[in-house]
């Protein structure tokens, strides 16, 4: 019984797998400060190529010096 059980069970664990290694991802991308200082590197390059405009840049800017300031807080917190 508890065979058959793991045979109909194994798609759903594996999309349940799939989906915390995804989250792990977007937690440690998240929370790296060397990659939200890219994402502002890129963020002013747009900007300055005419490819959005100030109310984008600046509305995303202010997204990602959130999520940097909130980083470093929480490095605080740990220390």
């Amino acid at each position: 019984m508890f065979l058959i059980d793991d045979i109909f069970m194994a798609p759903l664990n594996g999309v349940l797998f799939v989906g915390k290694k995804i989250n792990e991802i977007i937690q440690k991308e998240m929370s790296d400060e060397g990659s939200i200082k890219e994402r502002l590197m890129a963020l002013q390059l747009k900007f300055e190529m005419d490819e959005i405009d100030e109310e984008e840049f600046d509305r995303r800017e202010d997204e990602l010096l959130q999520i940097l300031s909130n980083i470093r807080k929480e490095k605080q917190k740990n220390q």
